[in-house]
Order: structure tokens, then C-alpha cells, then sequence
């Protein structure tokens, strides 16, 4: 969450609730808004100009550029030898590194590669980040950027011409969900196509072919941690336009053995851990840190909780949050520079299906706030802004089964909010990297006590998948391993 408050704005509040419980995708190819181009046509200099536009508002949506001469060696070690050994040599790259706690890499048309500083701290060793490298340097030389975007066009078009000529509802549906199974199955075989080069540019570089699988392994272990559903349900999105993990894992096996055997190519992770070492870790602290169920702003001197089985994400537009279980949260502020009462604000028209009956003024641990309820398009909403000086902090949250655990879990969670103390304050510090090398009968239990940034009794697991380690394993003297610590 941003330190400069946005002034508010009319939303719409049902959109919210969809946003919060969307997922985002990984080593995907996010493809910019271009014109349209003829099928089977790429004019000169194209995908460099495409590039070279969204480049400044890839970096400003992503925190802005990272600089740390450690992960910029990690990157610049593999690079060289990945376009040699790449489809087209002659492809020039321009890499950044991201201010993203996210895991996450993409690529964009011109040679425009991005990874964020949480890819690279969840990777173990070189040749994982060089699988990631490989992959996003296929879908630039195959332009499946442009590719995608005119798909999506073409899509775009059938559906227009099918509800202006189709009068039969269903029909419409039908036809639409047609379309858009074939641009999400059309997105996946980009990926399995960007992932087979991938394997390939990574064995003939020298590096262990397995990694990319190895990778995508530690990629899903992380976002379940994350996600609060953790329901280890693998039912494929029909119309994801990214492949189930395990398919891509199946995949990546695959053509790894074909190219090599286990244990054959570079990995070199002490180096690579060396490298990262001191890199900053999760949230930037301008953005406030979460620190559990803790939401804490360390410039802003504020802090809540979010109740248990809740997990908390922050970006710089606002705090999110989900239980797993149907309801989602939000946190952000709010200028109420022109509200004398908090009522006047919460009735101003930025919420749909607001109740008007439900706005009360009321205190928050000694603040002035204002509740209120919303229902519209079949979603639940309990709402409370909290006023100190200028600033409003505002939280929605949105459930379709508005029962008694909805109300108690919105209750808890405004109620904690609360102003830091000096002390609290200055105790607060950003999370970083820290390699240590272990001793004869470490274990990840073991090791696991010293991890910050989680609950205690998450630690272990933590560790298990930031290392690549089961959790009972002894792990050999010696080996470089990543502790989260402040």
C-alpha cells in the first residue's frame, strides 16, 4: 500500500470483490495493447516500439527497477551463454529486475525480459533463473506477443458479431464460451511451446535441463503457501490461458530427459545463493510490510490484523486479503479533505448498493470511523473507514454467503486497527535474504526456527519450500541455505 494516498474514486463495489479473488499468472507473457496488425504480417521495428512503450509502465506497475549488484551478477552469469545458445542469436535482450515481492517473469516484443526480486529469491540455484530466462526468450522469438494480441482481436471480433446477429441468449453464451476456450487453449500451447524451447536452449547452454520442472515444482508449492485456500485441488481453469502446473511439470520432464540425464549440467547454487545474499525480501517499506495476519505501515504509523485462516497480500494500490472460504477484503485510503463528516463521505456515490439505513458514525480504538453495509449483484458487503487527519483507511469486505463468521471476521478486523507506538515503530525493518551454510544434523525443523516474516507455525513449511527441502530431510554439512530474517 502506498505511502501518497490516491484521492477517491466512484467505484463500482461488486468489482472489487472480483478483482480480490482473481489469481494471477506465472511465467506468463503479458502481451501490451497494440494495434492491429494483418495476420501473417510483423512491420519492421514493431515489437521493438511495442517494447519500448510499455517498458516505463511495466517498471511503474511493478514497483520500479530493483538494483542490487548481487542479483544483477546472478542474471548477467547466464545471459550471455542463454542467447548464444538460444533459436536466435541475434536477438538482443534487455533484462530488469523488478521492486516485486511477486514471483513472477515476463517478457515483452523487442527483447524486453523481466523478472521480479521474489523469482529470484525463491530460485536455488543459476540454472532455475536461467530456465526462467529460456522460457521468456522464447516467447520473444517466436513473437508470441503479437501473436496472442491478434488472437485476442480476432476473438474480440467474433464476439461482436455474434451478439449483434445471434438473438438467442443462450446461443450468444455458448458462442462466446466457444471463442474464448480457443484464445485460452491458443495461450496455453504458447506456453508448452515456450517451455519445450526453454528445456532445449537450456541444456545446449550447459545448464541442468531439470530445472525448469524443478522451478515450476517450487512455483506451486509457493502459491498454495500462499493462498489460503490450500485445498490441493489441481481441477484444470478451462479457460486459464496458462496450463495446469503438473502438465507443464509432466512437459518439462519430458524434454529434459531427452536432452540429458539427472545430474548432468550446471546448477551452481552456493554461487548463486552467494549472489542474492542481503537481498531485500516481500515488501518494500514504502509499501508497509505484512508481517503474518499483520498489516503494519511503518511511515504511515498504522497496523491491523487480519483474523486466522485470513492470508494478507500487499501491492502498491492496496491490501488484500481471502479466507478460502468466499469472503475477500480490501484495505486502502482515501482523501477526505473535503468530508467535515465521515457520513457525508461514506453516502458520496463510490458504492453501489450502498444501505443507507446501515451508515452509522461511530469510534475505532479512539478514532473517528463510519460503517455501513452494500448489496448488489449478489454480493455482501460490510464497510468501515477510519479518519486520521486528512486520511481515510477504508475496508471492504465482500462475501455471497454473508453468515455469522462474515460479520465477526469484518468486526475483528476493523476493530484491531489501530495507530503504531513510537516503539513499535522503530522495531519495524524490511526483511532480507541472509545465506548461511549448515552444520552436520541440520534439518529444515531445525533451521526453520530462525525464519521471520510467517507465523511460527508456518516456519517450517516456509523454509521446506524457499529451500527445496522436505521437512524431516538432513540436509549435507556444508550447503548453502536462505533464512528470511529482519
Amino acid at each position: 500500500m502506498p505511502c501518497v494516498l490516491r484521492r477517491t474514486r466512484r467505484i463500482a463495489v461488486v468489482a472489487v470483490a472480483f478483482a480480490l479473488l482473481s489469481g494471477c499468472q506465472l511465467l506468463g507473457s503479458k502481451s501490451p495493447s497494440v494495434g492491429v496488425v494483418t495476420p501473417g504480417t510483423l512491420r519492421p521495428g514493431l515489437a521493438a516500439d511495442i517494447g519500448a512503450r510499455e517498458h516505463p509502465r511495466v517498471v511503474a506497475t511493478y514497483g520500479g527497477v530493483y538494483e542490487n549488484p548481487g542479483a544483477e551478477r546472478a542474471i548477467a552469469r547466464v545471459v550471455g551463454r542463454l542467447v548464444e545458445a538460444s533459436e536466435d542469436p541475434s536477438q538482443s535482450y534487455k533484462i530488469t529486475i523488478l521492486n516485486s515481492p511477486a514471483v513472477n517473469a515476463f517478457a515483452l516484443p523487442g527483447g524486453y525480459l523481466y523478472v521480479t526480486r521474489g523469482l529470484l529469491a525463491l530460485a536455488n540455484d543459476t540454472s532455475e533463473v536461467a530456465a526462467v530466462l529460456a522460457h521468456e526468450m522464447a516467447h520473444v522469438t517466436a513473437n508470441h506477443a503479437i501473436e496472442r494480441q491478434q488472437k485476442a482481436e480476432a476473438t474480440e471480433l467474433a464476439n461482436r458479431v455474434v451478439s449483434n446477429v445471434v438473438r438467442d441468449p443462450d446461443r450468444i453464451r455458448q458462442a462466446m464460451i466457444s471463442t474464448q476456450l480457443s484464445f485460452a487453449r491458443f495461450s496455453q500451447v504458447q506456453e508448452l511451446q515456450a517451455d519445450l524451447v526453454g528445456v532445449k536452449t537450456l541444456s545446449k547452454a550447459g545448464f541442468d535441463p531439470f530445472a525448469a520442472a524443478r522451478f515450476l515444482n517450487s512455483m506451486a508449492a509457493f502459491a498454495a503457501f500462499q493462498s489460503a485456500r490450500n485445498d490441493g485441488s489441481s481441477a484444470p481453469d478451462f479457460l486459464s490461458s496458462h496450463p495446469t502446473t503438473p502438465e507443464r511439470v509432466n512437459l518439462a520432464v519430458q524434454a529434459a530427459r531427452q536432452v540429458g540425464a539427472p545430474g548432468v549440467g550446471e546448477r551452481d547454487r552456493s554461487a548463486y545463493l552467494a549472489n542474492i545474499d542481503g537481498m531485500l525480501y516481500g515488501d518494500d517499506p514504502l509499501e508497509g510490510f505484512v508481517r503474518g495476519r499483520d498489516f503494519l505501515h511503518k511511515a504511515l504509523g498504522i497496523g491491523f490484523t487480519v483474523p486466522e485462516g485470513y492470508v494478507l497480500e500487499n501491492s502498491s494500490e492496496a491490501v488484500l486479503a481471502s479466507n478460502g472460504s468466499g469472503t475477500a477484503m480490501r484495505f486502502d485510503g482515501a482523501d477526505l479533505t473535503n468530508y467535515d463528516k465521515l457520513g457525508d463521505y461514506m453516502t458520496a456515490g463510490w458504492i453501489n448498493g450502498l444501505i443507507p439505513d446501515s451508515v452509522r458514525e461511530t469510534t475505532i480504538n479512539g478514532l473517528a470511523a463510519v460503517v455501513g453495509s452494500a448489496i448488489t449483484q449478489g454480493w455482501s458487503f460490510r464497510i468501515a473507514v477510519v479518519r486520521i487527519g486528512r486520511n481515510g483507511y477504508r475496508f471492504i469486505f465482500a462475501s455471497r454467503d454473508p453468515n455469522p463468521a462474515f460479520t465477526r471476521d469484518y468486526e475483528r478486523t476493523i476493530e484491531s486497527f489501530r495507530q503504531l507506538t513510537p516503539t513499535e515503530r522503530a522495531r519495524l525493518q524490511s526483511l532480507r535474504i541472509k545465506i548461511v551454510q549448515t552444520q552436520p544434523g541440520d534439518t529444515p525443523r531445525r533451521l526453520a526456527i530462525g525464519m521471520s516474516g510467517v507465523e511460527p507455525s508456518r516456519r517450517l513449511e516456509f523454509f521446506s519450500i524457499l529451500n527445496g527441502f522436505s521437512a524431516d530431510e538432513e540436509i549435507p554439512a556444508g550447503t548453502s541455505v536462505k533464512l528470511v530474517i529482519d
